[in-house]
């Protein structure tokens, strides 16, 4: 088998796949969260250096940073720039505000006196973090925010840059703005990424699971109603699948196939047996038990005609008397014959045979009992019905215990046999449906076989004979029967070529 047909192939390559995508997957999240990054840093580089150029320029100049910011010309302090610088704030060399890009109330104020009035650098605790302040030296303690800690609702950093000026040193502060949300959202971004994969891969085994325990379930079935006597089971889609589940259902087919041929042959050999002993049985009877009958029934005779009494009474009684012993004798040969029939093979001798006639000729051993006991008879023949092939004689024998079989099950209170004779295809169909007392639904199944009976009187092969002889004519019959409703027999035999 192609190894790459088989289901450990599939789930290495798809396992693979899975593999290669997650760590491409991973690899794209990595190197597009670099560059963001780089990009980031660029840009606060921009915004730091921007800020710093801006502060230097507000040292050297009479003018305010906003002032500065508004000048026609500058382009060191952009629209970019601008959304990612919170504030400047400039201190001179006594740590007091002299400029501020934002916050109108750190600005230095005129008082009444005319004198003007700074804000301390000390004064400012509303300030974010300071970064990297311990490069600041001594200077480290005069920043209120030197030692604050970053928080979720603490919104910028502070970047403090010395200035060496001829008045002493002065600091440029830039605060620079920090999006806390697209922060944690790039931060989250790989794992929500991992996860989607993760959900993947899971619903990916899943369904390679199922694809792998369904037919296992399905053999798992198979194998328990096989194991139950069940051989005509078989396992669904077996011929869809090409790997190794596959061709395990497959050859499981194929073996309940061969065990429910080998069950059929066995059946058929017990058959060929049964019918072998009974043939050896219908002899050895007919052998030791005809002769006898032979003899008792001429004794009969003789007796009948050589010592019947004189008197009218006694030879009334004796006539009644032997003529039921002949009766006697003649059901014993006849069982006989039933024997005989069923046991040895038929030589039939096949023609063209009217199927109507065939009929008409069997009910003529019924119609007078069916006259006695109120019964009527139809016979309905279809349009364009074919002559059929077989064996008269042989025939006949199975209509007349077919409709012995309706009569006596009619009883003496009437009712009605019709016999429809039409053609189907390459047969011809002989309906025979009788109003009597039904059969039960548990003997439906056991009234073709040899030695069931419900008659008290009955061998049991009467019927047994008939699915025989139909057999062999390459016919069919099938019984249709509801209790005190009636039953219909069926019978399809092939028409003439």
């Amino acid at each position: 088998m192609n190894f790459f047909n088989t289901f450990r192939a599939r789930l290495l390559i798809i396992l693979a796949i899975l593999l290669v995508a997650t760590l491409g997957v991973q690899l794209y999240i990595s190197v597009n969260n670099r560059r963001e990054n780089i990009r980031l840093r660029e840009l606060q580089e921009d915004a730091l250096v921007a800020g710093i150029t801006l502060g230097f320029n507000s040292m050297q100049s009479t003018d305010r940073l906003m002032d500065l910011v508004k000048r026609d010309g500058q382009s060191y302090f952009d629209e970019q720039t601008t959304e990612r610088i919170k504030d400047i704030i400039v201190i001179n060399n006594k740590w007091q505000v002299t400029d501020t890009l934002n916050s109108g109330d750190y600005l230095p104020n005129e008082a009444e006196n005319g004198e003007i009035q700074y804000r301390q650098l000390s004064e400012l605790t509303d300030l974010p973090p300071l970064n990297k302040g311990s490069r600041l030296g001594e200077d480290l303690a005069r920043f209120p925010n030197a030692y604050t800690v970053s928080t979720d609702e603490t919104d910028g950093e502070a970047h403090a840059i010395p200035i060496e000026t001829s008045l002493g040193r002065w600091y440029v502060i830039v605060i620079l703005k920090t999006d806390k949300k697209n922060i944690i959202q790039k931060a989250s971004q790989p794992l929500i990424y991992t996860l989607l994969i993760l959900l993947f891969s899971t619903a990916i085994t899943f369904l390679l699971v199922w694809r792998f325990t369904r037919p296992i379930a399905d053999l798992s079935e198979a194998a328990r109603r096989v194991a139950a006597g069940d051989l005509s089971y078989r396992v669904r889609d077996a011929g869809q699948r090409t790997d190794e589940v596959g061709q395990l259902a497959a050859q499981f087919n194929e073996m309940t196939a061969e065990l429910e041929k080998t069950r059929h042959l066995e059946a058929q050999l017990q058959q060929a047996e049964k019918s072998a002993v009974v043939g050896r049985l219908a002899s050895a009877i007919a052998h030791e038990i005809r002769n006898p009958l032979n003899y008792i029934n001429l004794t009969l005779d003789h007796l009948r005609a050589k010592f019947a009494p004189q008197e009218n009474g006694r030879r009334e009684d004796f006539e009644k008397l032997t003529a039921q012993l002949k009766t006697e004798v003649g059901r014993i040969n006849n069982q006989i014959s039933d024997f005989l029939r069923y046991s040895r093979p038929l030589k039939l001798h096949l023609q063209p045979i009217d199927a109507r006639r065939t009929v008409e000729d069997s009910l003529r051993m019924v119609e007078p009992q069916a006259e006695d006991q109120n019964i009527t008879i139809s016979v309905v023949e279809r349009e364009n019905v074919p002559r059929i092939s077989g064996d008269a004689e042989v025939l006949r024998s199975v209509f007349s215990n077919l409709f012995i079989n309706a009569v006596q099950a009619m009883g003496t209170d009437g009712g009605k046999l019709n016999v429809t004779i039409s053609p189907d295809g390459d047969s011809v169909v002989i309906e025979i449906a009788d109003t009597g007392s039904g059969i039960p639904a548990e003997n439906l199944d056991k009234i073709f076989e040899p030695y069931f009976s419900t008659k008290e009187t009955g061998t049991g092969l009467g019927l047994a004979i008939v699915k025989k002889i139909v057999d062999d004519h390459n016919g069919t019959i099938d019984v249709e029967s509801h209790l005190n409703e009636g039953t219909k027999f069926t019978v399809k035999l092939p028409k003439v070529i």
